[in-house]
């Protein structure tokens, strides 16, 4: 990403020309703030001595500044990542979870789950609007291994939290299919492969057994349902297939799918990680495949991770996922609860021990655990503040994921993440969409009703 800085001015904001990679448009940035304008490239220099926009902006500035302070430092907890099991069914390759604890690790007790509900609904009553859910997502491990714990909880606080389930598939039988869609709890599957060889190459059970064709039979069970999604996480194994991927997932009518970077946190995922510009070519194709599907059918496929990026441009604090800003959501947008009861900032770091605040059922609970200084150490880490972040036009739009790989991979919390050339070439992708007035086709539908515009300048 070649950037310039055009314009600085001793009592006010600058802003930098981005070239990015558009026939006609560049944009025009201030990354402290994450304002942009995309400008036509043959009139950035008259934009600028004529000084107008740069004018307006300086109006707006310090506004735009206060909404991103708050984005990213005035939150408060609104959903928690329930793990009622440290165990898995499956030995994925790149599962930021150690092994030992997914094959021989131990089960939340139904009476401990209940308990731990219950402190949950009372913290999340004292922090939230009377009218709003926390959300409460069972995720991974493997939370149908203990299946009997996790439904009893979801019919014992039915009406307290807005429930998930992240599920490799492989136990959503038509028992669990139909409880969980009775109660409208968000269900979400696991598939890296178009093939059973290619998902196989990273997603086996512990036998070498594999499971591709049980996670196509849960998404035939699910097919009409509204709130169900898929997870495709991409590797070394998988990129050259992620156009045939969006093709299934498109045939398969999955209203939502993610098409993740892995994360580096543990060993055996940096084995297979992508190089960033085979990600980026990949991925990129297979978001062009989406359009042209959606074209076609008139039928959208909802490719979330991308649609953030988007949604984190054009409206900054209407973002769903909190991984791509600094500091991510991990302790500020929410918190994981792990099998034993203890708390850390987000699922990834439950491999971690040095990153838990102390356990649920401890005197101080989650307030403690909030102000611990393992949580700390994530919810103050400040893209502003290190190289080459500090430097980057775009800091605000990507955030420099994952703290977790950060600190595992690169060595500490003042490091950039796993893929930092992938994400530049992912917002530029992004801000060319927007250019030729696409982005609308890669967003849910009604994205901006809530939305308010605050800067407009023909």
């Amino acid at each position: 990403m070649n950037a310039a800085v055009l314009n600085r001015a001793d009592d006010g904001p600058a802003l930098i020309a981005v070239d990015i990679g558009h026939a006609t448009y560049a944009a025009l940035t201030d990354p402290r703030t994450a304002f942009w304008a995309l400008v036509d490239k043959t009139l950035i220099a008259d934009q600028i001595k004529a000084g107008a926009l740069l004018d307006r902006y300086r109006e707006k500035a310090d506004d735009f500044a206060r909404e991103l302070h708050a984005l990213r430092f005035e939150l408060t907890p609104s959903g928690v990542y329930l793990n009622p099991t440290e165990r898995c069914n499956l030995n994925c390759t790149y599962c930021y979870l150690p092994s030992e604890q997914r094959s021989g690790g131990s089960h939340m007790s139904e009476e401990k789950l209940i308990a731990a509900l219950a402190k949950l609904r009372d913290y999340f009553r004292s922090v939230m609007p009377e009218e709003r859910k926390p959300r409460a997502i069972f995720h991974g491990a493997e939370p149908l291994m203990n299946k009997a714990a996790v439904f009893a909880a979801i019919d014992a606080f039915a009406d307290d939290f807005a429930f998930g389930v992240q599920t490799n598939g492989t136990l959503l039988d038509d028992e669990a299919v139909a409880f969980l869609t009775s109660r409208n709890v968000s269900i979400g599957l696991s598939l890296d492969g178009p093939l059973a060889e290619i998902t196989d190459a990273t997603r086996q059970t512990w036998g070498g057994k594999s499971v591709h064709d049980k996670v196509l039979a849960a998404m035939d069970k699910l097919k009409g349902y509204g709130s169900w999604s898929v997870i495709t996480t991409c590797t070394t194994e998988n990129l050259p297939y992620l156009t045939q991927m969006i093709e299934l997932f498109h045939a398969k009518e999955v209203p939502t799918c993610m098409l993740n970077t892995l994360r580096c946190t543990q060993p055996g995922a940096r084995g297979v990680k992508p190089a960033d510009d085979a990600m980026a070519k990949a991925f990129f194709a297979a978001m062009d495949r989406s359009h042209e599907l959606y074209r076609q059918t008139g039928r959208k496929l909802l490719v979330a991770n991308f649609a953030n990026i988007l949604i984190g441009i054009l409206a900054p604090t209407a973002r769903r996922l909190m991984c791509d800003i600094s500091p991510c959501g991990g302790g500020r947008a929410f918190f994981a609860l792990a099998a034993d009861g203890g708390l850390y900032p987000c699922s990834e770091f439950i491999g971690l021990p040095r990153f838990s605040g102390g356990n649920l059922f401890d005197s101080g609970g989650v307030d403690a655990a909030l102000k611990s200084d393992a949580f700390r150490v994530v919810t103050t880490r400040d893209v502003d503040t290190f190289a080459p972040c500090s430097d980057c036009a775009i800091r605000h739009f990507c955030g420099s994921p994952c703290p977790a790989e950060a600190h595992e991979m690169n060595g500490g919390m003042d490091r950039i993440g796993a893929f930092c050339e992938f994400y530049k070439a992912q917002v530029n992708y992004a801000l060319r969409l927007i250019a030729d007035g696409k982005a609308d086709d890669y967003l849910w539908d009604g994205w901006d009703e809530s939305t308010e515009t605050t800067f407009l300048m023909a």
